[in-house]
């Protein structure tokens, strides 16, 4: 690689620390820490029982040798593992807005990262195309995560086709202990789409018995409402495989805008029954919003 090359790979590199770290200071503070909760209860201390202490943490060797009643402290083990799971296959180089889903993915991913940092978690990257293109161990840190950061937005996958079912066994595999797994990914199964919705249920319930498993469906508004330019030659970025649709029709528009939404819902409908949170993002507007009210609903649910 050129010097100039490393150059402006550390400069976008840094211009998204800056960008993320300001948003995680300024928004996001607190609703990090608040909605992922450690794994667990570890011993702090021993001391006098109070009234209205639990009886059942009462230690009762303790009470026997000091002839008062004393009691176990626990504190929340707060320590995580973020695991990023990031879709890196062809589709994502699509854009219709400013930027891309990939960059998208990879903005999101750094915020993610530079939130889990900032509460002393370790951060683990899975990219993947149709295979597991690149694997870092989690770990803490700032050259990790700025690591972490490079190799999303620069990576340069071997792959273009997408198979969701690969990190999702593979974060099993490796990841002993449970982590906090996003699965990011504009969700593109090629195929018959039904069959595959029902394999990758089956994936995701295996992989969510694990871990606490989240689904961001990151997407482009033109895939979705076919915009009225002319004849235009559509080329499938994994496959390519190419149709030409004459998108001045009313009725060739409607046709693809009523499958797109029809293969969405079955998305979600799917992600639903397995019981994995779901996150929408697009790429003409801004996941601040979505991510906070993620953040916000998830917390009310779970402190019910």
């Amino acid at each position: 690689m050129d010097h100039q090359k490393t150059n402006d790979i550390l400069k976008k590199v840094r211009q998204i620390e800056i960008r993320t770290r300001q948003l995680v200071s300024d928004s996001m503070a607190g609703s990090y820490h608040s909605v992922f909760k450690g794994s667990g209860m570890n011993f702090d201390e021993v001391r006098e029982y109070v009234a209205g202490d639990e009886i059942r943490t009462i230690d009762w060797n303790v009470t026997a040798r000091t002839g008062t009643p004393h009691v176990k402290k626990f504190v929340e083990e707060r320590e995580l593992t973020i695991m990023l799971l990031i879709d890196i296959s062809g589709s994502g180089d699509f854009g219709s807005a400013e930027i891309s889903k990939r960059e998208l993915m990879a903005e999101l991913g750094s915020v993610l990262a530079f939130s889990a940092v900032r509460n002393n978690d370790k951060v683990g990257l899975i990219l993947f195309s149709d295979f597991i293109e690149l694997y870092i161990p989690p770990n803490k840190g700032r050259s990790h995560i700025l690591r972490v950061i490079r190799e999303i937005l620069y990576y340069q996958p071997r792959g273009r086709q997408t198979n969701l079912f690969v990190p999702l066994d593979f974060v099993t595999k490796v990841n002993k202990r449970k982590a906090v797994t996003f699965l990011i990914s504009d969700y593109c199964l090629s195929g018959n789409y039904e069959q595959q919705l029902s394999e990758l249920k089956t994936k995701l319930t295996i992989c969510k018995r694990h871990h606490d498993l989240i689904s961001v469906v990151v997407a482009d508004p033109h895939e979705e409402n076919l915009p009225d330019c002319g004849r235009l030659t559509i080329e499938d970025a994994e496959t390519g495989r190419q149709v030409e649709l004459n998108t001045s029709s009313p009725r060739v528009r409607q046709r693809w805008n009523e499958a797109a939404t029809d293969r969405r819902q079955k998305l979600h409908r799917t992600l639903a029954a397995a019981g994995v949170d779901r996150l929408d993002i697009y790429t003409h507007q801004s996941y601040i919003g979505p991510l906070l009210s993620f953040f916000g609903a998830r917390k009310r649910r779970l402190t019910r």
